[in-house]
């Protein structure tokens, strides 16, 4: 069983969350398909809108320099080639989709052992409620300097959208919010620390929180 305290937003204790890793990974955590689910999200992130002309494409004729042979000099063709300047690329490059999809399982199992890695690695905060009643950055700031992460990256996961937390945390840099919907490996793995709330993380388990105080 793993055992975290859950804190408030004052950075005081309200209980204890436990959970069974078996809920989320059977075995151990697999290290490469995390790394193939990271490398998979940052190819879908190239725009890969990149043009550059070949020798087909650059303006010119297309008549031989001068002969063959009886010059004294190398032999050559048109003015086009890539050997001369203003010539076109010998591999030009062309718009290219770099995006790929692995199975949906893998992602699924990526995004299930990279949340488990935070509670392993000690970088997962369970947080007892925001309670923001209304967008205000300055609550968001000091509760994350409470729960002390406010010194590197943090991904916030709450049970749904949240308008007010989105709002009060959207231009805090370094903070990422996302609903626990929308999870995924990669923001788990790019964010330093990860601060879940009690019903985001048993929507996440899909069961009912064991929680004692």
């Amino acid at each position: 069983m793993i055992s975290v305290p859950i804190r408030d937003s004052a950075g005081g204790e309200a209980g204890v969350y436990e959970f069974d890793p078996a809920d989320l990974v059977k075995g151990e955590v697999n290290r490469q398909l995390l790394h193939d689910a990271v490398v998979m999200y940052e190819a879908n992130r190239r725009l890969g809108t990149v043009q550059t002309k070949s020798r087909g494409m650059v303006r010119g004729s297309t008549k031989k320099l001068f002969r063959q042979k009886g010059t004294g000099r190398a032999r050559a063709g048109n003015a086009r080639t890539p050997v001369r300047r203003g010539g076109g690329h010998a591999f030009g490059k062309k718009n290219r989709d770099y995006s790929y999809r692995l199975p949906r399982k893998a992602v699924r199992s990526a995004t299930r052992m990279a949340l488990l890695s935070k509670f392993q690695d000690g970088q997962a905060v369970v947080l007892d409620d925001w309670k923001c009643d209304a967008p205000k950055t300055k609550t968001v700031v000091a509760a994350l300097k409470s729960l002390g992460v406010a010194d590197s990256s943090v991904l916030i996961t709450t049970d749904g959208i949240d308008q007010n937390v989105y709002k009060s945390a959207r231009n805090v840099a370094g903070v990422q919010v996302m609903p626990a919907s929308d999870l995924n490996a990669y923001s788990l793995l790019r964010n330093r620390n990860f601060v879940v709330t009690v019903s985001a993380m048993d929507s996440l388990l899909g069961r009912t929180a064991e929680v004692s105080a």
